[in-house]
């Protein structure tokens, strides 16, 4: 049986193209994630430039980010 071939969307296309620097890896984002909610969840508008960067090209990051805010959000 033959595999069909995968679509590449332009959401897929974003992130591939996207320019990640400045750099940041998956372990230091997992590193810093606490830091960055607490401070998203004081200002919306504090961003570590890095951070955000990676979470909009990296998927699984930004689902473990979102995660963590709506979870401390439903804390407080």
């Amino acid at each position: 049986m033959r595999e069909q071939p995968r679509v590449i969307t332009q959401e897929i296309l974003h992130i591939l193209i996207k320019d990640t620097e400045p750099w940041l890896s998956c372990d230091d984002c997992f590193e810093m994630l606490d830091e960055y909610a607490d401070r998203r969840l004081v200002d919306r508008d504090d961003a570590h430039t890095s951070m955000v960067t990676h979470l909009e090209a990296c998927p699984a990051c930004a689902e473990e980010a979102a995660s963590l805010l709506a979870l401390i959000a439903n804390d407080e």
